[in-house]
């Protein structure tokens, strides 16, 4: 399949036409893996205070669909501190806001279909509510029966949201198009594990990693040395099939004396692509996501790396769109320096709203062209959202409209009792430079103490 069907567009450091619709959003983050329990289960465990995370939709919920009359369905209520700051000192237009835990979401068709009569406040505010459309992180099966129980349209075809989230249709679909991919074998089933180690043990690599099919924030991705035997998958790995086993590029083997890891954002409308930004991931040293910093500095002294990302990415786009899957997206490359060459190869995409896309959302509405660097913050105590803007604030570092750089909190995570114990803040400045000041000055300023965490 050659996928150049569809007008895909370039614009860097600007923010493309997003959907002039109205919609309800659901944040069904538990939703990611497509109905797989154990690999959900997993994510909870391992990521935590996942039903907060969805209270970074809304600072970008009115830029992302313009109709402005939007309907947001949380896990949990966000931070009232937090969402007024981002109306009062960011000025932004804010979405309604329904609470609706992931486990009456996924009652809301059959209570629906079973007729409005006495039905709760929360679940009459959506069936009432205007919008056309419905979307979520993914459409699921879930997000399906909701629009068409309401006599609304999804966003993405439920097809085209898994398979583009699908890492064995992707490399089906970059060695068919003749695009650069990993060393990977196919594993079928857990018992073929030890054959697919052994052969790209035999390629040259000291390590290799096992991919489920469907994974995000590292769940369903292990890395493993090929010397070893490997340890015992969770069945989970297979839930949608065979898993893919790839060598594993780090510096130091095979010639490979640099690494990167960029990500391109794009937007998939109706009728053509955009690519808007290019970020560098901060990744944790077992490749788990941490964070992002756009653009990336090496870009400008690596013209070929910047042509060949908008290429593939061009490609990989209308593939994509080609899938009928719609929204804000990611590619996720890879970056090998040998000698004077690089190599690029496409990672991954993450079809849906992905950790990159608020930070980049908020970054060029603000300060179009500039520098941006998003970083997950665990606090070493709990405190209350309104004395870290506070403590910012006053230390002269938090960004309000209007101002060339600041901080910007994103999203807090709240805990059992309120309090943020981890967080997704935004440095925004002119220039790169001007981002990692920021960053150090920080520590110092704030009488606040924090790590970097996963997102």
């Amino acid at each position: 399949m050659n996928g150049m069907s569809v007008d895909v567009k370039a614009h860097l450091g600007k923010l493309p036409p997003f959907w002039n619709r109205n919609v309800l959003f659901f944040a069904n983050l538990l939703s990611l893996f497509f109905g797989n329990a154990l690999q959900t289960r997993t994510l909870k465990t391992e990521v935590g205070r996942i039903e907060s995370y969805g209270g970074r939709l809304a600072p970008i919920m009115n830029v992302l669909f313009k109709g402005e009359n939007n309907l947001l369905v949380l896990d949990r209520k966000p931070d009232e501190d937090l969402v007024s700051y981002f109306g009062q000192g960011l000025g932004l237009s804010l979405p309604e806001v329904v609470v609706l835990p992931f486990d009456r979401y996924i009652t809301f068709p059959t209570r629906v279909e079973a007729g409005v009569d006495g039905l709760p406040a929360d679940f009459r505010a959506i069936t009432e509510h205007p919008a056309e459309w419905v979307d979520g992180f993914v459409t699921d099966e879930c997000i399906v029966e909701i629009a068409r129980c309401l006599g609304k349209t999804t966003l993405s075809e439920l097809e085209g949201s898994r398979r583009g989230n699908n890492k064995f249709i992707l490399h089906e679909f970059l060695i068919s198009d003749g695009l650069p991919s990993f060393d990977t074998e196919i594993a079928k089933a857990p018992e073929d594990l030890d054959a697919c180690v052994a052969s790209i043990r035999s390629q040259g690599y000291s390590k290799a990693v096992i991919k489920s099919q469907v994974g995000a924030s590292g769940v369903g991705m292990v890395k493993i040395d090929t010397d070893c035997k490997p340890e015992s998958i969770p069945d989970y790995f297979f839930y949608e099939g065979p898993c893919l086993v790839q060598g594993w590029l780090q510096v130091g083997e095979g010639g490979v004396r640099r690494l990167y890891s960029p990500s391109v954002q794009m937007f998939i409308h109706d009728d053509a692509v955009y690519l808007y930004d290019v970020t560098e991931q901060i990744l944790s040293d077992d490749s788990v996501h941490q964070g992002n910093h756009a653009p990336p500095p090496y870009l400008d002294q690596c013209p070929y790396v910047s042509q060949s990302l908008l290429d593939q990415s061009r490609r990989v786009g209308s593939w994509l769109h080609q899938q009928e899957y719609r929204g804000t997206a990611s590619i996720d490359f890879v970056v090998v320096g040998r000698s004077d060459t690089f190599e690029i190869f496409v990672c991954e995409i993450n079809a849906r709203i992905t950790g990159a896309t608020y930070p980049s959302i908020l970054a060029r509405h603000f300060v179009p062209g500039g520098s941006w660097i998003m970083r997950n913050l665990a606090l070493a105590s709990p405190m209350r959202g309104k004395r870290i803007l506070e403590e910012i604030g006053q230390a002269g570092y938090l960004y309000t409209h209007g101002k060339a750089q600041g901080i910007l909190p994103i999203n807090f995570n709240l805990d059992e009792n309120g309090l943020v114990d981890k967080g997704q803040y935004l440095f925004i400045a002119e220039n790169s430079g001007g981002c990692a000041e920021m960053m150090d000055e920080i520590e110092e300023a704030l009488p606040i103490h924090w790590s970097h965490d996963r997102d």
